[in-house]
C-alpha cells in the first residue's frame, strides 16, 4: 500500500496568484459607469414642465433657488459682475421672478415669493445694481435696467394681488412706467424708432422688447388701456425696422434710427420672444415657429439652439458666451422658457433633456447646481425656464404648430452607452474566469 502522502495544497504563486485588485478596479469601473449611465438615461428623457402640474413644477425649483439663494448670500452677484456685463443684475433679477413664478404655480409659498423678488428689487435698486447703466439716459439707467426692474414690481404687484394689496410697489411701478413710455414717445416722434438706448449710443431691440411689455402689464394690471396707442405705434415701427435676412427682431440696431446693425441672434431673440408673447402673442407665436425653424441645431443628437440662423457660422462673443458646435448654451435655456408658453411640447422635451443632461447637475444638502456651481448665472436662466408661465397671457392661449427633433436625437447617447458600459462587464468576467476556473481545480 502507497502510504505517501499527499502533496500539501498552497495558495497559487507567481503568475497563478489571483490578481485582485485588476478585479476589484475592473469592477468598480463597471460599476461606476453603469450608474453614470442610468443617471444619464434618466436625465435624457426628463420631463419639461409642460408634462408637470404646477406644484411639480415649484418643488422642482425649490432646490434650485435654494443654491441660488445661498450663492448671492456668498458673494455671487459680485462674482457674476466680474464676467459679465450685467452678471450682478441678471443674478439678482432671474432669482427674483422665479420665485415670483413659483408662488404663482403653489400658492402656499406666495409669501415666500414675494419677499425673495423684493430683496432682489432692493439689489437692482442698490448702487451696486444700477453701476454699469447711465442716469443720463432716458428713462434714467436706461431701458435694460428700467425694462427689467419694473418687469420684476409688476410681477410683486400681480402676485400681491393687484395694486391696492401692494401700494407702494403699485405707486413706484406707474412711476417707473410713465417715465419708460414717455422714453419711447418721445423716441418714436423724434426719430420713428421703437427702441431705446441701454448704453450711451448702443441700442438691442431686446432690451425695448421688454421694456414695452412692462409698459403692457401696468395696463393689465390697472385694468386700463392707457397706453393701447403707444403699443400699437410701437409694434408698428419695429415690424419696419426687423432684420430682412430671417424676418425676426434685429440683434443690434443703429441707435438713432433704429434700423438694423447686426442680423437676428439666438442670445436676444430668445428674450424678445418671451415678453413680446405677452404684449402681441399672435405675431409672437408666429416669430417662434420662424425662429425655430432658423436657429434650431443642425447637430442630430444635440438639439439646442444656434447662435447664428443656419448657414451663418461665426464665433461667440460678450453676449453669447462659447459657441459649441455653433449652439449658445444661454439661448438653448431660455428657449426653453419659450417653448414651454408656445406649447411646444417636442422642443421644450428636448431642451429639458439636453439642459438635465449636459448640466451635470448634482443635488445635496436640498440644493441643486449645475456645472459644479461654478456660474450661478447659468442656473438662475434655467430656473426661470423651468418656471415660466403666462403673466398677462396664460400659457394655455398660445399653441404653436409642434416643431423641434423627435424622441431619436437620443440614439446616439444610448449608443454610446452601449459602446462604453457592457464591455467593462465583459472585462470584468474574462478578468474573474481564470479565478473561477482555479477555484474549481483547486477547491478550498
Amino acid at each position: 500500500m502507497d502510504r505517501t502522502p499527499p502533496p500539501e495544497r498552497r495558495a497559487p504563486t507567481g503568475p497563478d496568484r489571483p490578481r485582485w485588485a485588476v478585479v476589484a478596479l475592473v469592477a468598480l469601473v463597471a460599476a461606476v459607469a453603469t450608474l453614470a449611465g442610468t443617471v444619464l438615461v434618466v436625465r435624457l428623457h426628463a420631463r419639461s414642465p409642460l408634462d408637470r402640474s404646477d406644484r411639480a413644477v415649484a418643488a422642482d425649483a425649490l432646490p434650485r433657488l435654494e443654491f441660488l439663494r445661498r450663492a448671492i448670500d456668498d458673494g455671487a452677484a459680485q462674482r457674476m459682475q466680474q464676467l459679465f456685463p450685467e452678471g450682478y443684475f441678471f443674478l439678482y433679477v432671474l432669482y427674483g421672478l422665479s420665485w415670483l413664478d413659483v408662488g404663482d404655480r403653489d400658492p402656499a409659498r406666495r409669501d415666500e415669493a414675494l419677499r425673495e423678488a423684493r430683496r432682489a428689487l432692493d439689489a437692482l435698486d442698490s448702487d451696486a445694481g444700477r453701476a454699469p447703466f447711465s442716469p443720463t439716459l432716458d428713462p434714467p439707467y436706461g431701458v435694460f435696467h428700467a425694462g427689467w426692474s419694473g418687469w420684476l414690481r409688476g410681477g410683486v404687484v400681480r402676485l400681491a394681488g393687484g395694486p391696492t394689496a401692494a401700494p407702494y410697489d403699485a405707486e413706484r411701478l406707474a412711476a417707473d412706467v410713465g417715465a419708460l413710455a414717455g422714453a419711447f414717445e418721445t423716441r418714436l416722434a423724434a426719430t420713428g424708432s421703437p427702441f431705446l438706448t441701454a448704453y450711451p449710443g448702443q441700442a438691442w431691440p431686446v432690451d425695448s422688447a421688454v421694456g414695452i411689455a412692462v409698459v403692457r402689464l401696468a395696463d393689465h394690471l390697472a385694468g386700463t388701456d392707457t397706453y393701447g396707442g403707444l403699443l400699437a405705434r410701437w409694434r408698428t415701427a419695429a415690424d419696419a425696422r426687423r432684420d430682412p435676412a430671417t424676418g425676426l427682431l434685429a440683434h443690434r440696431v443703429d441707435p438713432e434710427t433704429g434700423f438694423p446693425v447686426e442680423g437676428a441672434r439666438a442670445t436676444s431673440q430668445t428674450v424678445a420672444l418671451r415678453f413680446l408673447r405677452e404684449v402681441y402673442p399672435q405675431d409672437a407665436t408666429r416669430d417662434w415657429v420662424r425662429f425655430r425653424d432658423l436657429f434650431a441645431s443642425t447637430t442630430f443628437w444635440a438639439p439646442g439652439v444656434r447662435e447664428h440662423p443656419r448657414g451663418t457660422d461665426l464665433p461667440g462673443d460678450v453676449d453669447s458666451g462659447p459657441l459649441i458646435l455653433g449652439m449658445s448654451a444661454s439661448a438653448s435655456v431660455v428657449a426653453l422658457g419659450d417653448a414651454v408658453l408656445f406649447g411646444d411640447r417636442r422642443t421644450a422635451a428636448a431642451l429639458s433633456g439636453l439642459a438635465e443632461t449636459t448640466g451635470f447637475a448634482v443635488e445635496s444638502g436640498g440644493q441643486r447646481r449645475y456645472l459644479g456651481g461654478l456660474l450661478p448665472v447659468g442656473d438662475a436662466f434655467l430656473v426661470w425656464s423651468l418656471t415660466a408661465g403666462g403673466w398677462i397671457v396664460p400659457a394655455a392661449e398660445t399653441t404653436a404648430p409642434q416643431g423641434g427633433p423627435g424622441p431619436w436625437w437620443r440614439l446616439p447617447w444610448l449608443v454610446g452607452l452601449l459602446a462604453v458600459v457592457p464591455p467593462w462587464w465583459l472585462l470584468l468576467v474574462v478578468t474573474l474566469r481564470p479565478i473561477l476556473v482555479k477555484g474549481k481545480r483547486f477547491p478550498v
